[in-house]
C-alpha cells in the first residue's frame, strides 16, 4: 500500500481523497494555487504545496509543479480526482516515468478511451451495443452526406475530441448538412486544437444512463449498476440518481453486462465510466467511456455501500477487486450546488460565503470544501457542493432531498437551490418522465429567489 498520496486537484474532490486516505493511514499531500490557499483540502492534509497562481494553467494544470511537488515530498501516488489533469494520458505517462502510481487510467487507456472514434469503435468490437454511424472520422462532407442519406435524418455531427457539448451538430435535413459541418468543424478546432468529425444517428428521447466500473491489474471487472444522469443544462449535469426511474431490472442486467465487456475487452484498470444513451424503446448505445472518478459517485456509494475512492487506491496498489457485482439496496439522489444565478441564465456568482448552514439529518451526505468566510475564486468551476440523500423509495428521496435543500443556508452568493426546489416540484420529474432534453422545456419562471 502506499505511504503518501498527492491529490493534484481541488476543492471537493481533493477532500474526499484526503477522507479515504486517513481512514486507510495514508498521508496526503495538498497542492493548491494561491486563489485556493484558505481551502479545506489545503487545511486538512498533511502537507500542502502552493503550485502557482490563480489560472489554472499555471497551477493544477501545470505537470511539472505538481510532479516537482510530488518528489519534493516523498509521494509514491497521485491521485487526480476529475477535470483538469484527471484524463490526461501525457500526465498519466509522466507519473510512470518517474515511478509515481497514478491512480487512474494508463496513458494508453486514456488515448484510447478519449478519442471518440476510436472508443466507439473498440466498444463495437468488443461486442458493446454502439449508435450507428460512420466507421471512424469523415474524411469528407460529401461522405458525411452519403452515410447520413443511407441511416435516414436526424444526424448528428460530434467532435472526436469533444466533451461539453463543443463540436456537437444536430442535422435534421440535407439542406442543412453544410452549415452544421462548418460550424462543428470550427467550433472543435478553436476549442481542441482538432477538428476531426464523425456521425452517428441521432437518438430520439434519449436517456443519459451511465454503468460504474472497476477493473483490476488481472484483467478483471465488475459493476455497480446505473446513474441516470439525464437533468441536464447544456450537456452540463445538475442532477444524478439511482436506480433510475426508467430501467428495467432486464436492461440494468444487460447494461451492466455490456459495461463489463467493454472494460475488460481493454484490460481497464481503475474506477471509470460506461456511458450509454438510451432511447424511448429501451435500446441503449455505447456513448463514451471517463476513465476517471465522476463527480456523481457518492449516490453509488450511498446504495451500494462501496467506498469508491478507497477501491481506487486498492486497485491502484496490486490488489485483485471481488469480482462481484454491486446492485441498488436504496435508493439515492445527488443535486449539484453551483455558485450560479438560476433565474439569470445560470450566471456565475462567486464571492463572499456570509453565512452557511449545511443540512443533516438521517439518508443526508454533503460533499462540499466551502465555509461561512469563503471567498469563492471566479478562476474555476463554479460547483461548491453536492446535497446528497438517500432513501427506501424515490418518493422518500424527493421529500427528504426537498426537506434537506430547505435546510441548506449559503448567504452572500447566488446558487442553484432555487433551481433544485422547483424541479423537484415538477410533476413530470416526480414521475419520472424526463429525457436529456427535459431543461429545454422547462419554466424557469418558477423558480424563487
Amino acid at each position: 500500500m502506499f505511504n503518501k498520496i498527492l491529490i493534484a486537484n481541488r476543492g471537493e474532490i481533493a477532500l474526499r481523497v484526503i477522507r479515504t486516505c486517513k481512514e486507510m493511514g495514508i498521508k496526503t499531500v495538498a497542492v493548491y494555487s494561491t486563489a485556493d490557499k484558505d481551502s479545506l483540502h489545503v487545511r486538512f492534509a498533511d502537507e500542502a504545496v502552493c503550485i502557482g497562481a490563480a489560472p489554472s494553467r499555471e497551477s493544477y494544470l501545470n505537470i511539472p509543479r505538481i510532479i516537482a511537488a510530488a518528489e519534493i515530498t516523498n509521494a509514491d501516488a497521485i491521485h487526480p480526482g476529475y477535470g483538469f489533469l484527471s484524463e490526461n494520458a501525457e500526465f498519466s505517462k509522466i507519473c510512470e516515468e518517474y515511478n509515481i502510481k497514478f491512480i487512474g487510467a494508463s496513458s494508453d487507456m486514456i488515448d484510447k478511451m478519449g478519442d471518440k472514434a476510436t472508443a466507439k469503435a473498440t466498444m463495437k468490437a468488443a461486442g458493446v451495443p454502439t449508435i450507428p454511424g460512420s466507421e471512424g472520422l469523415l474524411e469528407t462532407m460529401e461522405q458525411g452526406i452519403k452515410i447520413a442519406g443511407e441511416m435516414g435524418y436526424p444526424v448528428i455531427l460530434k467532435a472526436t475530441a469533444g466533451g461539453g457539448g463543443r463540436g456537437m451538430r444536430i442535422v435534421h435535413e440535407e439542406s442543412g448538412f453544410k452549415k452544421a459541418w462548418d460550424d462543428a468543424r470550427q467550433e472543435s478546432g478553436a476549442a481542441f486544437g482538432n477538428d476531426g468529425l464523425y456521425l452517428e444517428k441521432f437518438v430520439e428521447e434519449p436517456r443519459h444512463i451511465e454503468i460504474q466500473v472497476v477493473g483490476d491489474s488481472k484483467g478483471k471487472a465488475c459493476h455497480l449498476s446505473e446513474r441516470d444522469c439525464s437533468i441536464q443544462r447544456r450537456h452540463q449535469k445538475l442532477v444524478e440518481e439511482t436506480p433510475s426511474p426508467f430501467i428495467t431490472d432486464e436492461l440494468r442486467e444487460a447494461m451492466g453486462t455490456a459495461a463489463i465487456k467493454g472494460a475488460e475487452a481493454i484490460g481497464y484498470e481503475g474506477a471509470g465510466t460506461i456511458e450509454f444513451l438510451v432511447d424511448k424503446h429501451r435500446n441503449f448505445y455505447f456513448m463514451e467511456m471517463n476513465t476517471r472518478i465522476q463527480v456523481e459517485h457518492p449516490i453509488t456509494e450511498e446504495v451500494t455501500d462501496f467506498d469508491l475512492i478507497k477501491e481506487q487506491i486498492k486497485v491502484a496498489a496490486g490488489i485483485p477487486i471481488s469480482g462481484k457485482n454491486y446492485y441498488p439496496k436504496l435508493y439515492a439522489m445527488e443535486c449539484r450546488i453551483n455558485a450560479e444565478d438560476p433565474a439569470n441564465g445560470f450566471r456565475p456568482s462567486p464571492g463572499k460565503i456570509n453565512n452557511l448552514h449545511l443540512p443533516g439529518g438521517r439518508g443526508v451526505r454533503v460533499d462540499s470544501h466551502v465555509y461561512a468566510g469563503y471567498m469563492i475564486p471566479p478562476n474555476y468551476d463554479s460547483m461548491i457542493a453536492k446535497l446528497i440523500v438517500s432513501g427506501q423509495s424515490r418518493e422518500e428521496v424527493i421529500v427528504r432531498m426537498k426537506r434537506a435543500l430547505e435546510e441548506f443556508v449559503i448567504d452572500g452568493i447566488k446558487t442553484t437551490i432555487p433551481f433544485h426546489l422547483a424541479l423537484l416540484e415538477d410533476e413530470e420529474f416526480k414521475a419520472g418522465n424526463f429525457t436529456t432534453k427535459f431543461l429545454e422545456t422547462f419554466d424557469f419562471s418558477v423558480i424563487k429567489g
